[in-house]
């Protein structure tokens, strides 16, 4: 990258430092979206994880809510959900409220038993077998879109590759449209974009734009559930007693969070692999010299990343965590994106180390019921695009800066300039 561009974030991380220790932790709202969109968030999470690592928020623009930043307390929260609820009808899993007529019930956003016998009807999708059958897919894609691309042309990394490789494991999941397969992608920046993200101008095109979604979803499940069983994922809630029955609510958000899953993960860690690697060229250099290494990078990366900055809950009585009382009704948000930085559980956690001993310590999956059940997918097209890039490229350069999406939720990138050779 160019060193203007390393000084210019330097000098943002310096004074990001000097606001976070000079604001009153009573001020603090580390769920800002602009701490992510600059990538200034660090400072605010470290000071929480040392002086307040349960801490409640009453200045932001939203409802109060407690930030959970400790590895152990996030684990915590994330395996006691008859404490803290996952429910739709509580709020959900954001920090913020979804919008009215959004708040569509899907099965992460559900208690038990009905969370469980949501789930299990996709997790075939998942299983090692077939798992084994898509990577042959993956592979061939991968190396159909890394063969298009320029050779010492700078080119946008999260359009080239990460939207199309991730766009088009969707539209297999799903069955859907290949040439249309970029809806998709659209609709899952319009289901989670910030007002002032600048994804949709108003909440009348949001609106327009997931009715959209929703008709074409209802469309396929029409005539999946009324065709033979088949191996997508629409389908197989189509022909199973847990889901058969959903009502229109309930499709929706199961289809929804099943786009978001597929594309937000992989596609942001995709492109934050390659920028983690080039700010770590000793990293790079660790990784071509030894290729096996991507086995233990690809969860590293994963962790160094933190595609889904947090996930929230809701305090369905009186507890206490980490000295705090947290009251009946009120919110508790995990922040998975400081949890993995947190040196009590994750030796040297600010650093990019591609062969540490134990690289899946870390929370980007969640923990516990919650736990991301694509998640083996999702390191598997890691895994298989940098086995196909490290046979092609001997030069991976960002030659510019990042563009970050506006969202302390979605971790993720609207640019990358690269250039290969």
């Amino acid at each position: 990258m160019h060193g203007s561009v390393d000084t210019e974030q330097a000098e943002r991380l310096r004074a990001a430092r000097a606001e976070a220790y000079a604001t009153p932790l009573k001020d603090f709202h580390p769920g800002a979206p602009r701490h992510f969109r600059d990538d200034t968030l660090w400072p605010w999470f470290e000071r929480l994880r040392a002086e307040a690592p349960v801490h409640y928020c009453t200045n932001a623009p939203i409802e109060p809510y407690w930030s959970v930043t400790k590895y152990h307390d996030i684990m915590n929260v994330d395996t006691h959900h008859e404490i803290f609820s996952s429910d739709s009808t509580l709020g959900g899993i954001s920090i913020r409220d979804a919008p009215q007529g959004y708040d569509w019930p899907s099965f992460i956003a559900m208690d038990q038993p009905r969370h469980a016998e949501q789930r299990k009807t996709v997790s075939p999708m998942f299983t090692p077998e077939h798992l084994d059958e898509l990577a042959v897919l993956i592979r061939q894609r991968a190396g159909q879109v890394l063969d298009a691309l320029p050779n010492n042309e700078t080119f946008n990394f999260v359009e080239r590759v990460s939207i199309e490789l991730t766009t088009q494991m969707l539209a297999t999941l799903f069955d859907f449209p290949f040439n249309e397969r970029r809806k998709l992608t659209r609709w899952s920046d319009v289901a989670t974009a910030l007002p002032k993200s600048g994804v949709v101008e108003s909440e009348a095109q949001r609106r327009t734009e997931m009715s959209e979604c929703a008709t074409y979803f209802t469309r396929l499940w029409n005539e999946r559930v009324n065709a033979a069983p088949r191996n997508d994922l629409i389908s197989m809630m189509a022909h199973h007693d847990a889901t058969r029955q959903m009502d229109h609510d309930n499709l929706i958000g199961n289809i929804i969070l099943l786009i978001i899953g597929g594309n937000d993960t992989t596609r942001n860690t995709m492109t934050g692999s390659v920028l983690a690697l080039h700010e770590n060229p000793e990293q790079f250099r660790k990784l071509r010299d030894n290729p096996a290494l991507i086995d233990s990078m690809v969860p590293e990366v994963i962790r160094w990343q933190t595609p889904l900055a947090h996930m929230r809950r809701t305090a369905l009585c009186d507890t206490e965590l980490g000295g705090k009382l947290i009251r009946k009704g009120e919110r508790v948000v995990m922040w998975y994106v400081s949890g993995n930085r947190d040196d009590e559980a994750v030796e040297a956690p600010n650093a990019f180390i591609i062969d540490r001993a134990r690289p899946r310590t870390h929370l980007s999956f969640g923990f516990g019921i919650h736990r991301c059940v694509g998640m083996r997918l999702a390191e598997l097209q890691l895994k298989i695009v940098w086995e196909e890039m490290l046979k092609r490229f001997d030069h991976i350069q960002v030659v510019g800066e990042p563009r970050r999406v506006y969202s302390s939720f979605v971790r993720g990138y609207e640019c990358l300039p690269v250039r290969l050779s």
